[in-house]
């Protein structure tokens, strides 16, 4: 239903702020890195990257670059952007369809922390 569907997104979305692994970031490297890679088989893929690339970086990154910027990221940095962004932090939310059994904003926003003893 859609009240699992927002209590499982939004259990996850916490969990990030505090049990993220170093086995979890590794995976998650891997399956990033094989993705950009795989998203480059086209002339106009590679278009669209190093157009993305110049209007954010206003120049075009290698990709050993790249790789090493994603390299760079472990648990911890995960664990500290998920709690600036997303621990304990006003939600902003969109839906569109039948919406009988969406939750109100209230019942999202205390499933954006966890009470720790």
């Amino acid at each position: 239903t859609l009240n699992d569907l927002a209590f499982h997104t939004m259990e996850s979305m916490v969990r990030l702020c505090h049990r993220t692994t170093e086995e979890e970031v590794a995976r998650a490297r891997t399956q990033l890195k094989a993705t950009m890679l795989s998203h480059l088989d086209s002339s106009s893929q590679i278009c669209e990257d190093v157009g993305r690339q110049m209007l954010t970086y206003n120049r075009r990154l290698s990709a050993a670059e790249i790789f090493a910027r994603i390299d760079a990221v472990d648990a911890s940095t995960v664990k500290a952007v998920a709690n600036k962004y997303i621990n304990d932090q006003d939600i902003a939310l969109a839906a569109l369809g039948p919406l009988h059994e969406m939750p109100d904003y209230n019942w999202l926003r205390r499933r954006t922390y966890w009470l720790s003893m």
